[in-house]
């Protein structure tokens, strides 16, 4: 059967979601009417096993979701109804297809379109774009778009997960629950775009980036076994700046209704596991090389793999007569005029730090005149992404600062800065990386940032390009980069000069070694990252990705699954397919049919939450107990780590009770009776050994305690801080094994503690 399409929060809340098979009635692949969504429901009789040679023959699919299409439009020219549509060439989206191979796989996109498209125009639009280019459009209404991507993604998201905290009006947005149901609701409608084409039993979908990190959770609703990756394409910061966010464990539950995670570096990947520990007490573990995390019973895969460029796009445009024009342009521009040219490509916003690389080119020129009237920092400034008040003030300062050098060290003919903040057609910034002789990218916080990649396949060049800049074809290729430590591509450029871009000398220095490094100390440098973004690219990561996300999905149908929560809390629970569900009839008719019951009741963390601080029975525990107890058909036992001198005061009213005090060593079958042990009670001499090495991490370890229990010695750090607490525990363990190697003693570590006591 057909895993129940959840529309509302009810039906959400009912419990068991069926799980699916194989359909006769297949899914349409494609929907030739915009806005219908196909009717899942209808009959539970339709949805019956198929022959399975019949979906063999079609060849994997892959939805992949993004907020922008890989798609250019414009209107035609002639003032008529219509639109030219056209492949955007430079979108990551389209590259990422290519890179996986036209014959390998089948790729439909889902997104928003950049232009608005009337209502009127909107089914026109959908059916020529599903018919020509295989994507569906995601038509949202301008205020809504507004709110959801200007308000809560530019304003809220973006700024927080680059580290700026919103610590008054004006630095970036403050919390706006408005914007946040603009942001859920959009998330909503791209979940309905994707149920048009899904294929919940075949498809994979691949969501990508902040602006829809609660859309696994509606596609987790409507399918509970959907294949499902999301790849983060910006920082993910660290638990501290997270935890700002009042929404916060609602993206990292939606977030977790993934199958498998992507982020770009390490440093990323370790902040959102940081905030999964802190927020959602869940853990992860590494096997056989894959990160991954336990929640409700499924595994959640966490792939840290930085994406690449597109080598194939990159060498044709270095072949464009257009590109060989311009470098010729260039060349007589600055080389023939004995100028080296320094290049900076940023974004004209606050993180990409382009004031701060103005300072340290002015730091540079002020400590080392000799570069004066030879050395240029040409900076493209590529139009802002968003929009505010904040971006003005980067704009004014960008042109002050490069007027006050150029006004400084400038003489007639030189200019030390060049500032471009037009549009660049792609070809041009190619030919103006294939004259630097040293890239900067200095972003004070960014996410991937493919620009030093860009550079490097630029410099390799080719024979033509090699003829203009009078190097032989067979000749070693060179080239410099000085890259920020806040990027994402950081650690995989070990040949580059690593900086601070908040310290101004620092670049500034940096800027001076690469234009004084001897050629060859540039070629090796050169060579070292060329070999690695070219065999890491875009097609590398998007394979690798899918690989990856195919292995996670692998026990999908070994798994029987259920549904439950409410709204963004909603998650699946995966259990195995031995697993019965306890029926209270089933319990309550087995209860009346037998004449003699033996019932055992798990203490902590059953009849007593584990986050209670008072750990003792209430009143209404003790009454369900001594009427259990007054059946003289029942034997009642309870089961419980605590102490026989805790558990006989706590329960002293119940007078037919049998206990099992530290898991089962000591019992007593009645109040009135004797406590018996299992095993004879052991000699305690260890405890003088244990307890002062317990004491002493104690001690260090803020919020951890000491239990001395008459057989065992348990340690806890429940309530300390969970990174530190997990490391101190192991610590203690080995440190306990050792001076406890020759005791009849067993030292085991359980959640949050570490216990020791008698070998049995």
């Amino acid at each position: 059967m057909v895993s129940k399409s959840y529309s509302n929060l009810l039906e959400l809340a009912s419990g068991e979601a069926p799980s699916f098979g194989r359909m006769r009635r297949r899914i349409p692949r494609i929907m030739t009417v915009a806005g219908i969504i196909s009717d899942l429901d209808d009959d539970p009789a339709d949805s019956v096993c198929s022959d399975p040679s019949s979906s063999s023959v079609q060849r994997d699919r892959i939805i992949i979701v993004a907020n922008q299409l890989p798609i250019r439009a414009q209107r035609k020219s002639d003032n008529s109804k219509g639109w030219i549509f056209s492949w955007d060439e430079n979108s990551l989206l389209l590259q990422l297809k290519d890179g996986l191979g036209d014959d390998d796989i089948e790729v439909i996109y889902v997104g928003c379109l950049k232009e608005e498209i009337h209502v009127n125009e909107q089914d026109e639009v959908s059916q020529i774009l599903l018919d020509t280019f295989k994507c569906v459009p995601t038509f949202l209404p301008p205020d809504l778009f507004s709110r959801y991507y200007h308000g809560f993604c530019k304003q809220q998201l973006w700024p927080l997960f680059h580290y700026m905290l919103p610590l008054s009006p004006d630095l970036g947005g403050r919390f706006n629950r408005s914007l946040w149901q603009a942001y859920v609701s959009v998330n909503k409608i791209f979940a309905d775009r994707i149920m048009e084409v899904i294929n919940p039993e075949d498809d994979f979908v691949w969501v990508h980036d902040y602006h829809l990190m609660v859309l696994p959770t509606f596609l987790r609703k409507r399918f509970n076994r959907v294949k499902l990756g999301f790849f983060l394409h910006s920082p993910f910061p660290s638990s501290e700046i997270y935890k700002t966010l009042p929404i916060r464990e609602e993206i990292l539950r939606a977030l977790l209704n993934s199958d498998l995670i992507g982020f770009h570096t390490f440093d990323y990947a370790r902040h959102f596991l940081s905030c999964c520990s802190r927020m959602l007490g869940l853990t992860y573990e590494s096997k056989r090389g894959y990160i991954g995390l336990e929640y409700y019973g499924r595994t959640v895969s966490i792939k840290i793999l930085p994406v690449g460029i597109h080598m194939g796009q990159l060498q044709s445009v270095l072949s464009l007569p257009g590109t060989e024009a311009k470098v010729s342009e260039l060349i007589k521009q600055f080389h023939d005029q004995g100028k080296v040219m320094l290049l900076g490509v940023d974004d004209m916003d606050i993180f990409k730090g382009i004031s701060l690389k103005l300072l340290a080119m002015e730091q540079l020129l002020i400590q080392h005149p000799e570069w004066q009237g030879k050395v240029v920092l040409v900076q493209i400034a590529n139009p802002a992404r968003g929009r505010g008040k904040d971006v003005k003030e980067v704009q004014a300062e960008t042109y002050s600062t490069v007027e006050r050098i150029n006004q400084t060290f400038g003489k007639p003919g030189y200019d030390p800065v060049v500032l471009i903040d037009e549009p660049l057609k792609f070809y041009e910034r190619i030919a103006y990386y294939v004259v630097a002789e040293c890239c900067l990218v200095t972003a004070v916080r960014d996410g991937m940032n493919l620009i030093p990649y860009e550079y490097i396949i630029s410099r390799q060049g080719n024979e033509k390009l090699d003829k203009f800049l009078g190097s032989e074809p067979s000749s070693p290729k060179k080239s410099m980069l000085v890259v920020s430590e806040f990027i994402g591509c950081s650690p995989s450029l070990s040949g580059a000069i690593r900086v601070n871009p908040w310290n101004i000398d620092a670049v500034s220095d940096a800027m001076d070694s690469a234009l004084e490094m001897a050629d060859q100390e540039k070629q090796l440098r050169h060579e070292k990252h060329y070999r690695y973004v070219s065999t890491h690219d875009v097609g590398y990561w998007a394979r690798s990705f899918l690989q990856d996300l195919e292995r996670t999905c692998r026990e999908h149908v070994r798994q029987r699954c259920w549904g439950i929560g409410f709204g963004l809390s909603f998650r699946v629970v995966a259990l195995d397919p031995n697993f019965k569900k306890l029926s209270m009839e089933h319990i309550v008719s087995a209860y009346k049919r037998t004449t003699t019951r033996a019932i055992l009741l798990d203490y902590d963390g059953t009849l007593m939450p584990q986050a209670s601080i008072d750990k003792s029975p209430n009143s209404k525990t003790i009454d369900i107990l001594n009427s259990l107890c007054r059946d003289k058909n029942n034997m009642v036992f309870l089961v419980s780590a605590k102490s026989r001198k805790t558990l006989a005061e706590w329960f002293s009213p119940c007078e037919n009770l049998g206990i099992a005090a530290e898991h089962g060593y000591f019992f007593r079958l009645r109040r009135d009776e004797e406590w018996e042990t299992c095993i004879p009670v052991a000699d305690c001499g260890w405890k003088q050994i244990a307890e002062p090495v317990m004491k002493l991490y104690t001690e260090t370890t803020d919020g951890s305690t000491i239990e001395d229990k008459e057989t065992a010695l348990v340690w806890s750090y429940e309530d300390a801080d969970p990174d530190f607490g997990s490391c101190q525990a192991k610590e203690l363990l080995d440190h306990l094994e050792s001076v406890l190697a020759n005791e009849p003693v067993t030292v085991k570590s359980g959640q949050n503690l570490v216990e020791v006591k008698p070998q049995v």
